[in-house]
């Protein structure tokens, strides 16, 4: 995570535990009344506006700063991933601290490189048919 994009989550959480405070001193308020009242008095039980936006705002601000710290995203289509590391190889995936990244795994293409071919079945066939003979003429 960048340092602003730290900022900003940390000030998002802020103003959510503000907010949750203000929302239980509120809670505690309105029971108390409650408790007092002689029933002249009507009691809103609704959470008051400005602690409703106050707690929108630290979600979105919270949501903002992770959005903005996260890693670079990976293509969606393989065949854009497995060309970018054909042609960058490791310095492709170096992250801000000069590690590798450690989804890098190299090649994706070294286990269809290294598998062994296909089995022809004819022409299994007939070199075992081409034994068969020469074994037979002896």
């Amino acid at each position: 995570m960048t340092w602003a994009s730290s900022i900003v989550t940390f000030a998002g959480f802020v103003l959510l535990i503000h907010s949750g405070y203000s929302a239980h001193e509120h809670s505690a308020i309105t029971s108390a009344l409650k408790a007092h009242a002689l029933g002249t008095h009507p009691i809103a039980r609704a959470l008051p506006i400005d602690i409703r936006l106050e707690t929108i705002l630290a979600t979105l601000l919270i949501c903002l700063g992770f959005v903005f710290g996260s890693e670079k995203l990976h293509p969606i289509r393989w065949q854009v991933w497995a060309g970018k590391i054909e042609r960058e190889g490791r310095a492709g995936y170096i992250d801000g601290s000069g590690q590798v990244d450690r989804d890098f795994r190299g090649s994706p293409f070294s286990l269809l490189e290294t598998r062994p071919g296909f089995v022809d079945i004819r022409r299994q066939r007939h070199e075992f048919a081409v034994w068969a003979r020469d074994k037979n003429v002896e």
